[in-house]
C-alpha cells in the first residue's frame, strides 16, 4: 500500500522516536542498519522529514537524528502526506492509472471501505502512540 519511501520513512521514525524516548541520538548507518533500508535512499528520506521538521539531526561526532519531544505527537498520516501524498487514500487498488465510481476497477467499491479505514488509523495514531506499544515488546522494524 505504501511506497518504499514510505514503508522506509515510517520504520525510520519509529526507530528515531524508540532511541529519542532513552535519550540517544542516532547515526545514519545505525538507523539503515537496524530498519533494513538502504543507506543513500534512508538519507534522502531523513533529509525530506528534517526539511518537514519530522526529525532533527545534528552533525558532529556527538550528533545524530533524533525526535523531539512536541514531535511525539505527530500524527501518522503527517509522516504519510509528507513523503506519499494523498495517493494512498485516492489511488486505485489495481494501481489503474483511470478508476472512479464512474470507470471502477473490479476492487473499487470494496477498496474505498479499506482506504477509509486505513486514512483513519493514519489520522488517529501517534508516533508516541507506536513507540508506547513497542515498548511492550513483540514488535519488529527489520525483516
Amino acid at each position: 500500500m505504501f511506497s518504499k519511501t514510505c514503508e522506509y520513512g515510517l520504520r525510520a521514525v519509529l526507530f528515531i522516536a524508540q532511541e529519542s524516548a532513552n535519550g540517544h541520538k542516532v547515526s545514519m548507518s545505525t538507523i539503515s542498519q537496524e530498519i533494513n533500508s538502504p543507506q543513500a535512499f534512508t538519507a534522502k528520506i531523513l533529509q525530506q522529514l528534517k526539511r518537514n521538521n519530522i526529525v532533527k539531526s545534528l552533525k558532529g561526532p556527538y550528533g545524530g537524528f533524533t525526535i523531539e519531544e512536541e514531535k511525539m505527537d505527530t500524527k501518522l498520516s503527517e509522516i504519510v502526506s509528507i513523503l506519499d501524498g494523498d495517493a494512498i487514500y485516492k489511488g486505485c487498488g489495481l494501481g489503474l492509472k483511470q478508476c472512479d465510481a464512474t470507470s471502477p476497477c473490479p476492487l473499487h467499491f470494496k477498496f474505498v471501505d479499506i482506504r477509509e479505514s486505513l486514512k483513519n488509523m493514519l489520522e488517529n495514531t501517534s508516533i508516541k502512540s507506536i513507540i508506547d506499544d513497542m515498548s511492550l515488546g513483540g514488535f519488529i522494524l527489520k525483516r
